[in-house]
């Protein structure tokens, strides 16, 4: 059976059972919807937030970025992984005893303030749409190349699942529907990871193959062959990283700080019964993270390896059939600028833009492409994102191998997808109708207000995943800065600073996020020429200007409270009552 049908199958499966458990966990009540009834258990809950956090940038573009990037890369992979340490200890346990539904119920209760909640729900919104335009990207380039469908089409069937379990079970369904899909993307991801490896290092394990010897006689490691191979071609070491010392701190800090401000992850404390549970899925979440986050840098490599060694100075009338149905897609592209028929892989761009469906074919098979060909002698565009999904085919694994990678990446994307849109729904509904415009609806109401809602960021959604701005990390990174410059501050200070108040918290937030938000817009739409180190501020790059909007945030709000009327004393009391654990003298009020 060929790996087509064998996708068809596996991803018709796999999404039966989706939906299967959507309609069994259907929400009734807004708190199903909400929050899954507060009763899901620790170790499911940790699947489901590992499932969550593990998204198309993660299981898709990680990797990829990594491959490419090398020692570059590295920085999305610390940056996510501290995030999560610095969420699981210092913000879930007290939100969770805290009790609420959402983030800006938080905010808009610690502080006194509708105001805050409703910019609360502002910056929620932004970083939501910004995060689930390439979760949908991600679904997009899965579905066009697998079941053979574009970029377009594959979006609209991802937005339809989604739709059906988002809309239909709320966060009770999308639990136990992403407990189902961790289990189908950590097999997905491990699977092909470790048939790779021992291929190229006889090595079952790739966080032990990635410094093993490549088993082809040279007696190099797999790193130092990469390093001499990316060499040779032009390129700059793997294991040496470009960026700057200023950038690679900021990136990171901004990823992490901004993990801990992701409102999706936030409310999966939400779901389970105690605090203490809360800490349990937690350490059970980053057990579950960190089978899949340690291969990943083994998977980028060995991608690397076999990319090189299967694409250069290849023969592109004999290329194997992955390279070309890549290319149909558009996502590799190959031009022949010196007419040898093969292919030449070397730093710098083939062409102007790169390839679309419009651009003709040549008899001899090659793809004409009427942008201005440039200078430099690489003749070969591919996007990043399709490292992972390809690399069992370059690899040439079983069928069903590469059939379990495309329903894998199908999970990753649809189970974050689902728990971002689950609360832009939840933000509106409850946040800013029940709490705020429309407090006098009922319980029926603000559900129906929900599923219109989560129906609505659905619609949008895909039409941000069909043509977003960059690939798919690299779109996800803006919303880690954008988390990071609004959401942290606001809920750090309001859970370890007790003088915190709501002009200070307000200000900090709109600043952050304004900041933020249009130092990411000039240099990625304004002024995308202007997008070098030469240009940034202090050296900086987009991805990383979150680090700064956080700075400001925080300075901006301690010296905005300290001028401004002190917090009400009922607020202090709340907030020693969410720190101090229970027979503890609590502090005073004043």
């Amino acid at each position: 059976m060929d790996a087509q049908t064998l996708t068809y199958i596996f991803v018709a499966f796999t999404f039966s059972v989706y939906i299967g458990i959507a309609i069994w966990s259907r929400a009734g009540s807004t708190n199903d919807f909400y929050v899954a009834g507060g009763g899901v258990h620790p170790v499911l809950n940790g699947m489901a937030t590992a499932a969550d956090w593990m998204s198309a940038a993660s299981f898709i573009s990680m990797a990829g970025i990594i491959a490419f990037l090398g020692y570059d890369g590295s920085v999305y992979l610390m940056g996510w992984t501290g995030g999560y340490v610095i969420l699981a200890m210092l913000l879930a346990p007290y939100l969770r005893k805290f009790g609420q539904f959402t983030v800006p119920d938080f905010i808009g209760t610690r502080y006194y303030s509708s105001t805050a909640r409703v910019v609360a729900v502002v910056c929620l919104i932004l970083i939501s749409f910004t995060y689930v335009a390439g979760q949908m990207r991600g679904v997009g380039i899965v579905f066009s190349q697998f079941l053979n469908i574009p970029i377009f089409w594959g979006v609209i069937v991802g937005m339809a699942i989604v739709f059906i379990y988002a809309v239909l079970g709320g966060m009770k369904g999308i639990t136990y529907t992403q407990v189902a899909q961790f289990c189908v993307l950590m097999f997905a991801y491990l699977v092909p990871a470790i048939f790779i490896s021992m291929l190229v290092t006889g090595i079952p394990i790739p966080q032990i193959g990635l410094g093993a010897e490549v088993i082809d006689g040279s007696g190099l490691s797999v790193l130092e062959k990469l390093d001499r191979t990316l060499i040779d071609l032009g390129f700059g070491p793997y294991t040496e990283g470009s960026k700057s010392t200023i950038d690679v701190f900021a990136i990171t800090m901004a990823l992490m700080i901004g993990t801990a401000g992701l409102p999706h992850v936030i409310v999966r404390f939400f779901t389970v019964p105690k605090v203490s549970d809360a800490r349990k899925s937690a350490g059970y979440a980053l057990l579950f993270i960190a089978l899949i986050y340690t291969t990943a840098p083994a998977v980028g490599a060995f991608a690397r390896i076999n990319f090189v060694d299967t694409v250069h100075n290849a023969q592109y009338s004999q290329i194997p059939a992955w390279f070309k149905s890549w290319e149909d897609i558009g996502l590799i592209g190959w031009q022949d600028k010196n007419g040898d028929g093969k292919i030449q892989y070397a730093p710098g761009a083939p062409f102007q833009g790169k390839p679309t469906f419009s651009d003709e074919r040549r008899t001899d098979g090659s793809r004409e492409v009427t942008n201005t060909t440039t200078t430099n002698t690489n003749e070969v565009y591919v996007d990043r994102d399709i490292m992972v999904l390809a690399n069992p085919e370059i690899a040439a694994l079983p069928a069903w191998v590469i059939a379990l990678v495309a329903a894998g990446g199908l999970a990753a994307a649809l189970s974050t997808a689902a728990g971002l849109l689950l609360v832009i729904s939840t933000a509106i509904s409850h946040d800013l109708l029940k709490k705020t415009f429309a407090k006098g609806i009922n319980d029926k109401q603000e559900l129906f207000y929900a599923r219109v809602a989560a129906a609505t960021a659905i619609g949008i959604a895909g039409y941000l995943g069909i043509d977003p701005p960059g690939f798919v990390a690299q779109v996800v990174a803006f919303a880690f800065g954008l988390a990071a410059a609004s959401l942290f501050p606001a809920i750090l200070l309001g859970i370890f600073d007790r003088r915190m108040n709501k002009e200070g918290a307000i200000t900090g937030m709109l600043a952050g996020l304004v900041f933020s938000l249009s130092y990411i817009a000039f240099f990625k739409f304004v002024a995308p020429e202007m997008n070098t180190a030469d240009h940034w501020w202090f050296g900086i790059s987009p991805e990383g200007i979150g680090t700064v909007g956080a700075l400001l945030n925080f300075g901006l709000a301690f010296v905005v409270s300290r001028l401004t009327p002190d917090v009400p004393k009922e607020v202090v009391a709340m907030v020693n009552n969410i720190r101090i654990p229970k027979g503890v003298n609590k502090p005073s009020t004043h």
